[in-house]
């Protein structure tokens, strides 16, 4: 029965079939119980009680047949379901879906999990029905979480446990207001079960994880775009175009490091700034406030395969209008079509408060 399960599930995510070592899969289930982060004013009223929920994930295992895989330890890949209650009934219920990978770190007893998704909530802000919610602007969101447990495999038979800590986090990226978002931090217990032994293609990989990158200084040119609201709730929805340019330079196989600038301009500021003019005269914000900012950054790239992950910190050197912190963050993947052609998806915040989820595409000469 066992082989039958592993072939099914190995055609479902279609990567293993055609590779000389076995590989297989496996399931696990973590339940846990959390905190919500106090990271706006306008979430005391709603954190009252200390949500649940369960993440349930479907992963393939790595065995060493490409070079990344080795030299990241034999990471597995796959989807996720995660629920989570909120033990309010403002907020309500959130269920998601998405892909992950798991990170394995102490002779594979350490594992830390990144996962991306999509996400819905069974009772998001309504003016007349639900006007309390201040989290959750539309029914559809993005969902991040990241899992960090011990992990102990095959304990009884395939069986296996796992605990540790996990992170939630739920932002429309404020493509609709009002969108403060909900994070959440706790603890998680769970089993696991693997389908079938992995026959890891066991390779010398000192040459690989200590290559040299020869690669001189590059140099990238990114757009990014989106919709997002203004705090306004009740406005619609405008674009927003990020351009930005910026140097990187390879340390090694995995890593780089990346200084660059780039321009923001977020067009649902224009009739927000009419707003805070006329509403709040005393405010120093006159009608003609230039909307556009101008950002300094520093950032990290991790490398994998096609595929990066990038994280960005970021500072103002210019803007008129004052509305979000000086200091801004970004954590985002890139695939790569080809070396210089890339495509992104990111995530921008001020702290734990999204401003925009991004869609972008760049080119690295």
């Amino acid at each position: 029965m066992r082989p039958i399960i592993c072939v099914v599930f190995l055609m479902f995510f279609g990567t293993i079939a055609a590779q000389d070592v076995f590989q297989c899969g496996q399931i696990d289930a973590n339940f846990f119980r959390s905190n919500i982060l106090l990271h706006s004013p306008d979430l005391t009223q709603l954190i009252t009680g200390h949500p649940d929920g369960a993440l349930v994930s479907f992963s393939v295992k790595t065995n060493g047949s490409e070079d990344w895989e080795s030299l990241y330890n034999y990471p597995d890949y796959g989807g996720y379901f995660l629920y989570q209650d909120f033990k309010n009934p403002v907020l309500g219920k959130n269920y998601a879906l998405g892909v992950h990978y798991n990170f394995y770190f102490l002779k594979r007893h350490l594992m830390l999990k990144v996962a991306q998704g999509i996400a819905v909530t069974t009772n998001p802000y309504d003016k007349v029905s639900n006007p309390k919610n201040s989290a959750f602007g539309s029914k559809i969101m993005a969902n991040i979480d990241f899992v960090l447990n011990y992990k102990k495999e095959n304990i009884i038979d395939h069986f296996g446990i796992q605990a540790g800590f996990i992170f939630t986090h739920f932002s429309m990226g404020r493509i609709k207001s009002p969108n403060s978002g909900i994070n959440t931090y706790g603890l998680n217990v769970g089993v696991n079960y693997n389908f079938g032994e992995t026959k890891y293609k066991i390779i010398d990989t000192t040459a690989v994880s200590k290559m040299k990158m020869t690669q001189p200084v590059k140099f990238n040119f990114v757009f990014r775009g989106g919709i997002n609201e203004s705090p306004n709730i009740g406005d619609s929805p405008q674009p927003f175009y990020h351009i930005g340019a910026y140097a990187d330079k390879r340390l090694n196989r995995k890593s780089a490091i990346q200084l660059g600038s780039e321009l923001f301009l977020t067009t649902s500021f224009k009739e927000y700034i009419k707003f805070q003019s006329i509403a709040y005269p005393d405010s120093g914000v006159t009608a003609n406030t230039d909307f556009k900012r101008i950002g300094i950054f520093v950032g990290h790239e991790l490398f994998i395969n096609r595929i990066s992950v990038e994280t960005q910190i970021g500072y103002y050197a210019y803007r008129k209008f004052k509305f979000d912190d000086a200091v801004y963050e970004r954590v985002g993947i890139k695939y790569y079509l080809t070396p210089k052609i890339f495509m992104a998806l990111s995530l921008k915040t001020h702290g734990f408060l999204a401003e925009a989820l991004e869609g972008g595409i760049g080119f690295r000469i």
